[in-house]
């Protein structure tokens, strides 16, 4: 090996050092917040970033009533499920699910970027979502995130 030749260096699962992060997603727009929390979830914000490791930090999304979509897209989305039973499609509007489950919304949204795999199942139980303006993750002295997007 030359001397002068740099290494890259890769992350290993016991060095990971976690930040827990509060966002209020109040105002703001599915697909834009669901980006920059998919980055943070993936850890993709990180100089250390390794693909194949779980990397990053856990966010707190408050206010998950608030969230909306743009023009005519409340109307239109829909949400497809299937009970597993012939005949058993269900599709859900935009407008019923944020009246019964306004998490589930973003947790869809966040889910479908990232990985499809082992390492996307683990990272997706760093999210979570909350209603309203309370979280019981105090303890974990989690920061304020200001968005770039509004």
């Amino acid at each position: 090996m030359v001397p002068s030749a740099k290494m890259t260096k890769s992350l290993r699962k016991e060095d990971v050092t976690r930040d827990w992060w509060v966002i209020d997603a109040s105002e703001q727009t599915v697909g834009r917040l669901s980006t920059q929390v998919a980055i943070l979830l993936r850890g993709k914000h990180k100089a250390t970033f390794t693909p194949h490791v779980d990397n990053g930090d856990f966010v707190v999304i408050l206010n998950a009533e608030k969230i909306m979509l743009q023009g005519k897209r409340p109307a239109q989305k829909t949400y497809f499920r299937h009970s597993g039973y012939p005949g058993g499609v269900r599709l859900d509007t935009f407008k019923d699910v944020m009246n019964t489950k306004p998490e589930r919304v973003l947790e869809h949204s966040i889910k479908g970027m990232l990985p499809k795999n082992r390492l996307g199942r683990q990272i997706i139980k760093k999210l979570k979502i909350y209603v309203g303006n309370e979280h019981p993750h105090e303890a974990q002295k989690p920061r304020n995130l200001e968005l770039k997007y509004k």
